[in-house]
């Protein structure tokens, strides 16, 4: 019998998407249905909207409390969102976790993603798309609260983000978010098994004993055939 011991330590996931594409649902699914998978809470220094909750939707801190804490490298990383408010990952709340075996998710963009990924190489990248822009446009008109102008912002990013896919690890298109979601824990699933996560293979005495038999009973007949 053959033992192997994986590694203890999480994954760490990233999660990004075009706008639209429902990455959000995609992430709460999994949430639900995996204990040992969170959701990193993210530091912002902008203020508590109506429908946010302290330390759930954002953790909410001053600006000044958050630029200190870019001086004391507190974060994986970190931007200003339309040049006004900071965003920013937690370093010490991902690591301790990971350490713990918890897999983390990040839904942050692919900015972000590549600046984590240079710092943590076996992050995994999935990228969420829609099945087509089309379908982009007719969910932002849905939601009926976003000008022409935010409408065209919103396409130029994606674009943009879509030009980048090919940094990603992997890409799922959500036209189906049951199907989705499994599309993700398969991945998941898979790199849970990367040979790189094996730390120790232990094959017992006895096997051992009986592969050294087959050896020497096959050596012993190629002599054999050849007197």
């Amino acid at each position: 019998m053959t033992n192997i011991k994986t590694k203890k330590r999480g994954s760490l996931i990233i999660i990004s998407g075009t706008t639209c594409a429902g990455k959000g649902t995609v992430i709460q699914k999994l949430l639900e249905k995996h204990h040992n998978i969170e959701l990193s809470v993210s530091y912002t220094s902008r203020p508590i909207r109506p429908g946010d909750i302290e330390d759930i939707t954002y953790h909410f801190i001053s600006r000044q409390q958050f630029e200190e804490m870019i001086e004391s490298d507190a974060f994986l990383e970190y931007e200003i969102v339309h040049g006004k408010e900071y965003y920013g990952t937690p370093k010490i709340d991902v690591e301790e976790k990971l350490r713990n075996g918890i897999d983390i998710i990040l839904e942050i963009d692919v900015k972000g993603a590549q600046t984590i990924k240079i710092l943590l190489p076996e992050t995994i990248l999935i990228f969420i798309m829609a099945p087509s822009m089309e379908i982009v446009k007719e969910r932002i008109k849905a939601r009926g609260a976003e000008s022409p102008e935010q409408i065209i912002k919103r396409f130029e990013t994606a674009y943009r983000e879509i030009n980048e896919i090919n940094k990603y690890n992997y890409v799922v298109v959500n036209d189906n978010l049951d199907e989705a979601v499994k599309k993700v824990e398969a991945i998941l699933i898979s790199e849970k098994c990367r040979v790189d996560r094996i730390e120790e293979i232990a094959v017992e005495n006895q096997e051992e004993i009986i592969h050294e038999f087959l050896i020497g009973r096959e050596f012993n007949n190629e002599k054999k055939s050849l007197i």
